[in-house]
């Protein structure tokens, strides 16, 4: 079970509280709004009224037993850079603070985030990839150069099994795991593709698109 600090309770901050609980986590949530703490303390382990950039609050806090601190203060720019830089100073051992544009990112990094999240980013190019072909119906970015897709599979691949596609070779791209109706599974070399088959793959973007003609 991990123990979770988190500093902003908005919209951002009270989704990752609620669902850090349901995943059996201790959450401990920080807000200088009464009302927004109020609201998250039945979702909670606990919370309490403060101010992320005061030193002496934090400190009160015991940084250093969180195994993960995350600043959901991306409106508030100057709070999220001080309170990131103060979370480190005071031996915190994961931060994690909220962009909302490229350069709060490269300051934030600077500045003692261990991992930045770009929510508005991320979601948009989640959104724009899935909605440019019919084929795609999901998309994860694993990092600059390689992706999750969730994929129809192709006409010409029904009836084949995944040794006579041989798209790793091919495309160097690998099919992680094949869903069947209700039924996900791992493939062997001798799966064949039904037309209602969606395939879960990975590789480079480029790879990809050429591999499904994307």
């Amino acid at each position: 079970m991990k123990s979770i600090l988190i500093i902003g309770i908005g919209q951002f901050g009270t989704h990752i509280a609620r669902r850090m609980e349901e995943l059996k986590c201790e959450v401990m949530a920080v807000d200088i709004n009464e009302e927004c703490i109020n609201e998250i303390m039945p979702y909670v382990t606990d919370a309490m009224i403060g101010d992320g950039t005061n030193e002496e609050f934090l400190r009160s806090l015991g940084i250093g037993n969180y195994d993960v601190c995350i600043v959901a203060l991306g409106s508030l720019f100057q709070s999220s850079l001080e309170t990131t830089s103060l979370l480190k100073e005071l031996g915190a051992k994961k931060v994690i603070s909220r962009a909302t544009n490229d350069v709060q990112m490269k300051f934030l990094l600077r500045n003692g985030a261990d991992e930045v999240v770009y929510p508005e980013k991320q979601m948009a190019l989640r959104v724009a990839t899935k909605y440019a072909s019919d084929s795609i119906l999901d998309f994860i970015q694993l990092d600059n150069n390689y992706s999750i897709y969730e994929l129809r599979i192709p006409r010409d691949w029904y009836g084949k099994t995944l040794s006579e596609i041989d798209i790793r070779r091919k495309y160097k791209v690998n099919i992680l795991t094949i869903k069947r109706g209700n039924d996900v599974f791992i493939p062997s070399p001798d799966t064949v593709l039904g037309e209602d088959d969606i395939a879960f793959v990975i590789g480079g973007v480029h790879d990809i698109q050429k591999c499904f003609r994307i």
